[in-house]
């Protein structure tokens, strides 16, 4: 019997930030945010036969370390940043089959907009858009969308559940075969098969219905990475795919039957709903070379950078630290803020116990590992690496895959994953040969 497919994603957020740019075999002769620099990213993507390409995003500049931008910017820490959505389009019209995701925030962002945008993205593309969702946990961008503060934690997936429920409905108000191009007639579309909406709800309020034409996918492929008890209920209730971190195996088995608890609460068939975890890799033809490359991480970014990272996705300013303190104190106190309660701290405390008391230098030495991907980035040969994928593949319930990225170098360790990896995956009858689908959407459902 054929053995499940792995699903493999690139995320190139971090190509050009964090001192990546800086490092051997990356960004040459290119800089940020030069479009044949992604556009050639996207062809080796898909000369490997990746599923899609992918993007977090953040609309503010880091503040959290220190109440102030300067150091964020000095160091490229989360900065500088770029709207994907006409890069990808762009990406588009040098590839066929490759898929791209698009990252906005259900916080901020108007369901009508989002809704229409996607739409018109799947079209430009042909049908290979997904959209990620996140409740978004960044004093900063709330800042930039006239917030004074972040919203309260269980209520921004409270938003989210509400706009994913527009969107679906304004994706649905124009029926598949409502366009007609009838040039015998002159008619357009058929009235009939249009449908106002006309929602009201607890946070939006959208007559419809959308003037755009249907979806190429019906719906965008959506996608969400809650890893709170809260974010996991929200994205059980929607995602076609979730998105796990890079964190220890066992928490990654934990949230995977979290999940397909929630699925059945939802009534969905947990076997139909993968994960994408993220996974950091460096692959080589041999173990030594991989080693070497990883090891550079180490070398991207100077101390202070490492706390602005820290700060800015904790949503706390770890400039503050006591001389001593527990790391289950400091969760709490991240918590009580606001800010994410699932992060860095949380993944440590997990990892040295939670009553574990420790220094900031020794916080720091800590986080100089996670804040560059060190600590979770896995480096081998190809049969190394293919040996690890399949385990962790099959403890987490042969359903999804990963999303690789964050490498050290761009592209150089993406043409190692696509001629590397992918042929030796491929050898085990674990990744595609070809595309076989018309859309993301067929080619992810792809078993």
């Amino acid at each position: 019997m054929a053995k499940p497919l792995i699903h493999l994603g690139f995320d190139l957020s971090y190509s050009h930030m964090g001192g990546r740019w800086l490092m051997p075999g990356s960004w040459t002769n290119h800089t940020f945010p030069d479009i044949a620099m992604f556009e050639n990213i996207a062809r080796i993507a898909e000369r490997g036969g990746l599923d899609f390409l992918f993007t977090g995003d953040g609309t503010g500049t880091p503040v959290t370390w220190r109440g102030t931008h300067d150091a964020a910017v000095e160091w490229g820490v989360n900065w500088p940043r770029q709207d994907f959505n006409p890069i990808f389009v762009a990406c588009s019209r040098v590839t066929n089959h490759i898929g791209f995701g698009l990252t906005y925030s259900s916080t901020f962002m108007h369901p009508y907009y989002m809704a229409r945008l996607m739409n018109s993205l799947d079209h430009l593309t042909g049908g290979r858009i997904a959209m990620n969702l996140v409740a978004s946990t960044r004093q900063s961008d709330a800042e930039n969308f006239g917030f004074d503060q972040l919203m309260e934690h269980g209520l921004r997936y409270e938003r989210m559940e509400e706009f994913v429920s527009v969107c679906k409905q304004l994706w649905d108000s124009v029926e598949p075969d409502a366009m007609l191009w009838d040039r015998a007639t002159g008619r357009v579309g058929d009235p009939s098969k249009i449908h106002p909406i006309d929602h009201q709800g607890q946070f939006f309020k959208v007559k419809g219905a959308l003037n755009t034409p249907p979806s190429p996918q019906g719906h965008p492929v959506l996608v969400q990475a809650g890893g709170s008890p809260r974010g996991i209920q929200a994205c059980a209730g929607f995602v076609d795919h979730a998105f796990g971190a890079d964190m220890a195996l066992d928490l990654q088995i934990r949230q995977r039957a979290a999940l397909d608890k929630a699925l059945e609460g939802h009534g969905r068939d947990p076997s139909r709903v993968g994960i994408l975890w993220q996974t950091p890799i460096v692959v080589r033809e041999n173990h030594d070379e991989a080693i070497s490359q990883r090891e550079r991480l180490l070398t991207s970014i100077p101390h202070e950078a490492v706390g602005v990272y820290l700060s800015h996705n904790s949503g706390y300013d770890f400039s503050k630290l006591p001389a001593r303190f527990s790391l289950g104190e400091l969760n709490k106190m991240i918590a009580a803020t606001g800010a994410t309660p699932v992060g860095f701290v949380y993944e440590l405390a997990h990892k040295l116990g939670a009553d574990t008391e420790i220094t900031p230098d020794e916080f720091f030495e800590h986080g100089m590992r996670s804040a560059t991907g060190y600590d979770t980035t896995i480096a081998g040969s190809a049969v190394e690496m293919a040996d690890l994928l399949e385990e962790k593949f099959e403890a987490t319930g042969s359903r999804g895959g990963f999303m690789l990225g964050h490498v050290v170098s761009t592209p150089l360790d993406l043409e190692a994953i696509s001629d590397v990896l992918v042929p030796e995956l491929q050898r085990r009858g674990r990744f595609r040969r070809d595309y076989t689908g018309r859309t993301l959407r067929e080619n992810l459902a792809q078993t």
